[in-house]
């Protein structure tokens, strides 16, 4: 039995007459009377509000987009209807009918929900955390929500499984050569091989081999973003850094928008195990970290538009403006850029070839599934990949660590150290990947070794390769606009605002700052410290007004 099935009464509580007596106060409208198996909400519906049930019952079921309806739960008096999406107004990936007696409830919009979270520390934790496992338990029942057909480990699949994955989306993985239901649908749809994978949205809805921004426009996740509207704070990377300044920001009142390219979490979001983050003795992965930062900001009235990439920025006439994907515009009253790095690509002959089709920048469950019981290699020797190997050398045959120098230079003890205890961790210090070996189609089949110190050859046969190696700043969509150091990291500091940037009320925060820590617990750090700085900035702009 999964953990969070040991975790109903948290999942599903019953208020009190206490807690059911504060929550009405924050209702979007009265009560509503549903007769027996009238539908209270459907899945895909935006702005679906949250039912608290006074009297009689509803039953929530779970759908795909193959029609499958599986009951999830049946809710009585006190009991409230909802996951995360409720949050923010994103479209329900559930629906609800009354039960055989029908159903009085009142509604709780969005706005109303998160009024009821901040304003009753006791109902909100209560509320708060049963959404949070609600959508944890449909991503681990891993039967509803999005559908892909296509092959297993293709990079397509590969590519909207981890998207999905990612932002804490339910998916499910069908083989198109070895599923009944899923090659029928593709012989129904006429779908060419060219045209795979075929993603079937829980509504029904199918997309042919769709990017990340087209599945997320069918699932309704990125908000409408109106032009007009000026915002006090607009952060660019959803990272550590980015949603520790939105979590502060909009809690302190300030209206916020969070665009990334991607996915939450950032690289940190991909790390398997964080374990010198304060507060985890245990330990706790990037994803979990950056899902629970990210339900924080939507709780405090931040929106989130993921996956939007800002093309350029316009500062004509004095006006801050983001030109993003999809023709949007947003308007800002100041910058956050919070973009972060990425690991370098290493100058390999036909590397390209491989990305996705046996290399990856970052490890996840998807990606040890696929290379599971087989021969791989990492590159890479600072933190990130030393969490990977730990992660990754107990699901694999032999793991291959090809670092250019000794550990200690660049890697904590800790991990270090466990990577020593890992009896099927191979060590080549001193070494570099020389060549690549396969083809798109077949993928990646072996890697050559260099020894940098005689030059010797070594070569490997493999068909996972995951990439560590360096950084580089995801600031070239900045252009000139502000003062970078040689390797392209925003410099900050110039004036009265130690975060400011040299253009006047654009921060640069995380990663992508030059001289920054490079650690997930500086990156919150800066997040938090560059909200008061954004007042001081706000509150000067406000008394030139006024004079």
């Amino acid at each position: 039995m999964s953990k969070i099935n040991t975790r109903d009464h948290q999942m599903f509580p019953v208020l009190t007459a206490g807690q059911f007596g504060i929550a009405r106060r924050f209702a979007s409208g009265p009560e509503t009377r549903f007769g027996p198996g009238e539908n209270v909400f459907e899945i895909g519906v935006r702005n679906a509000p949250a039912w608290l049930v006074l009297d009689g019952a509803i039953e929530v079921v779970r759908r795909d987009g193959l029609s499958r309806e599986t009951l999830i739960t049946t809710l009585g008096a006190g009991q409230f209807t909802g996951e995360v999406n409720q949050l923010a107004g994103r479209p329900s990936i559930a629906a609800g009918r009354a039960g055989p007696d029908g159903c009085v409830a009142l509604p709780f919009h969005a706005a109303h929900l998160r009024a009821l979270m901040v304003g009753s520390a006791d109902v909100g934790e209560i509320v708060m955390r049963a959404l949070i496992l609600r959508r944890v338990a449909l991503i681990d029942q891993g039967a509803s929500g999005t559908i892909l057909i296509g092959t297993p480990g293709s990079p397509d699949v590969v590519r909207l499984q981890t998207f999905l994955t990612r932002s804490g989306l339910a998916n499910l993985v069908l083989d198109v050569h070895a599923d009944d239901e899923g090659r029928a649908l593709v012989e129904r749809t006429g779908v060419v091989p060219e045209e795979l994978p075929l993603v079937v949205c829980p509504t029904g809805t199918v997309l042919k081999r769709p990017t990340n921004e087209e599945l997320a426009g069918c699932l309704g996740v990125i908000p409408d973003i109106n032009p007009d509207t000026l915002y006090d704070v607009v952060i660019v990377g959803a990272g550590p850094a980015g949603l520790g300044a939105a979590v502060y920001a909009a809690s302190e009142g300030l209206s916020v928008l969070v665009l990334d390219a991607r996915a939450m979490g950032g690289q940190a979001g991909a790390s398997a195990r964080i374990e010198n983050y304060l507060g985890f003795p245990t330990g706790i992965s990037g994803q979990a970290l950056a899902g629970r930062a990210f339900n924080q900001a939507l709780k405090f009235g931040a929106e989130i538009a993921i996956p939007v990439a800002v093309e350029r920025l316009d500062h004509n006439n004095a006006q801050l403006t983001l030109e993003c994907s999809g023709n949007r515009k947003v308007r800002a009253r100041s910058i956050v850029i919070a973009a972060g790095a990425r690991y370098r690509r290493p100058d390999i002959p036909n590397l390209a070839t491989f990305e996705g089709a046996g290399i990856s920048y970052w490890v996840s469950a998807i990606e040890a599934r696929m290379c599971a019981g087989e021969e791989v290699a990492l590159v890479g020797g600072g933190n990130s990949a030393g969490q990977a190997v730990v992660f990754l050398a107990p699901r694999v045959k032999r793991l291959h660590l090809v670092v250019r120098r000794d550990l200690s230079k660049t890697m904590s003890r800790y991990l270090i150290d466990r990577i020593a205890a890992l009896p099927n961790v191979e060590l080549h210090v001193g070494s570099e990947i020389e060549a690549l070996e396969g083809d798109r189609a077949t993928g990646l089949t072996a890697a050559v070794f260099r020894d940098r110190r005689d030059g010797s050859l070594h070569r490997r046969a493999l068909r996972h390769l995951f990439l560590f190696i360096g950084a580089d700043p995801n600031a070239e969509w900045l252009g000139d606009c502000v003062k970078t150091d040689a390797n392209g990291f925003i410099m900050t500091g110039g004036g009265a605002l130690p975060l400011e940037t040299s253009m006047p009320g654009i921060f640069a925060i995380g990663d992508v700052r030059a001289g920054s820590t490079k650690r997930v617990a500086a990156a919150v750090g800066e997040g938090a410290a560059v909200v008061s700085q954004i007042h001081a900035m706000l509150e000067h702009q406000d008394e030139r007004k006024a004079k």
